[in-house]
Formats: C-alpha cells, sequence, structure tokens
C-alpha cells in the first residue's frame, strides 16, 4: 500500500482558547493556499513549502505529550484542505483521543465534504458577498466555490461557524448588510466579525456601520 503523503506543517501554536469553541486546543498552520488575499497575516504560508517546516512526527510527538492536558486540535493555514495529508492527519489525531476542527475558506468544496466525518467543528471564513469574492481573492469563481462550502456545511449538520475578516478598503456597510441577509436566509446562525489589522492601523466596526447587517443577524459578534 502506498504511504500516505505527510502533512506539510508551516506552524505550530501549542495552547489557545479561543480557536475551536469549547476546548482547550493546539493550531497546526499548513503550507498553502490557492487564494492570496491582500490582508492575509499569514503570507509565508502561501507557498507550498516553507523556511521554517515542522516534520509531522514531531507534531505527533507533541500531541502525544500533550495528552490529557489539551483536548482538542485545530488545522489552520494557508488552506489545510488542500493537503492530500491531512485526512490521514486528522485521523492519527483522533486516534490519540483529541477532537479535531478545520478552519477552511472553502477553496475545496468537494474535499471539504469528504473531510467532515473526522471533523467536529468548522470555521469558514466567508470573505465578501459571494458575487463580489474576486474582489478579495483575485481568483475568478472563487465566490462559487465559498457558496458551495457553506451549503455543504449546512446539509452537515455539525458544528460550524461562519466569519469575516472586515477590510474596510473592499467591504462597505451596505456589503455587510448584503452578507449578513444571505446568511440568515441561508440558515446561518453564528457569524463573527474580526477587524482587518494593517500596518497603517485597524479597522473600526462600529455600530453605525453595522447597523445593517444587525436587522439581519442580531447576534453577530465582534472578534
Amino acid at each position: 500500500m502506498k504511504p500516505a503523503p505527510e502533512l506539510l506543517v508551516g506552524g505550530l501554536v501549542p495552547f489557545t482558547t479561543i480557536d475551536f469553541p469549547g476546548r482547550l486546543a493546539a493550531v497546526v498552520f499548513c503550507q498553502g493556499c490557492p487564494w492570496q488575499c491582500d490582508y492575509c497575516y499569514n503570507r509565508h504560508l502561501w507557498q507550498a513549502s516553507g523556511e521554517n517546516m515542522i516534520p509531522w512526527a514531531e507534531v505527533l510527538a507533541f500531541l502525544e505529550k500533550r495528552q490529557g492536558m489539551l483536548d482538542g486540535v485545530v488545522f489552520s493555514g494557508g488552506e489545510a484542505s488542500v493537503q492530500p495529508g491531512l485526512p490521514e492527519a486528522l485521523k492519527q489525531v483522533r486516534a490519540l483521543g483529541y477532537a479535531t476542527a478545520l478552519h477552511t475558506n472553502g477553496v475545496v468544496p468537494e474535499r471539504l465534504e469528504t473531510l467532515l466525518p473526522l471533523l467536529d467543528w468548522v470555521g469558514l471564513d466567508i470573505k465578501a458577498p459571494f458575487d463580489l469574492y474576486e474582489k478579495v481573492t483575485k481568483i475568478p469563481g472563487s465566490g462559487q466555490k465559498a457558496r458551495r462550502a457553506l451549503d455543504i456545511l449546512l446539509r452537515w449538520g455539525g458544528a460550524f461557524e461562519t466569519r469575516t475578516t472586515v477590510d474596510l478598503a473592499l467591504l462597505s456597510a451596505q456589503d455587510l448588510e448584503a452578507m449578513a441577509r444571505d446568511l440568515s436566509e441561508s440558515g446561518v446562525k453564528a457569524w463573527a466579525l474580526q477587524p482587518c489589522r494593517r500596518d497603517d492601523g485597524v479597522a473600526v466596526l462600529d455600530e453605525g456601520l453595522l447597523a445593517g447587517a444587525r436587522a439581519f443577524m442580531p447576534d453577530l459578534v465582534i472578534r
């Protein structure tokens, strides 16, 4: 039998309380992402390989030592779902007794669907109104892929959250209202907004900006 491809790891956060709801977790950052959003703070993970790669065996050894102290592992990126080694990595982590989570932009919706039986929670990045996605990702058709990923999660019935990085150079109050309307009408219950952080400052998400969105998604949260 051909061995499974090794997961390509570009970073590891040994402890977090905010990336996996209800869990004390570690975060594994995977190399590679087909979308290169202008505000991305993990640009060093865009390429399929990097300068400070961590062997997957070292990550597993770390997780073995943390059994009983951590109860979850988050796979993030980059975009973890594009890696052929992710399914086997998820199985190995679950065999150690950990719950598993995925942060994804939904770039490969069909692969996301195959991963769901190995996941306990998913965080899906919604970057813009689906018909305006190319403005953020620079990739034609990216909005349709994200829409399909959302539909898959809604059918799944498992625990997930949608979240949006708000770059005021790319998203207006009207855009946020349109997103809130679409997400709410689709059946989304959890939507989190996080202000974009750039060298020249942090986006201010005041209530004036969010009033239209809150009309459709009153429980949206700001992180």
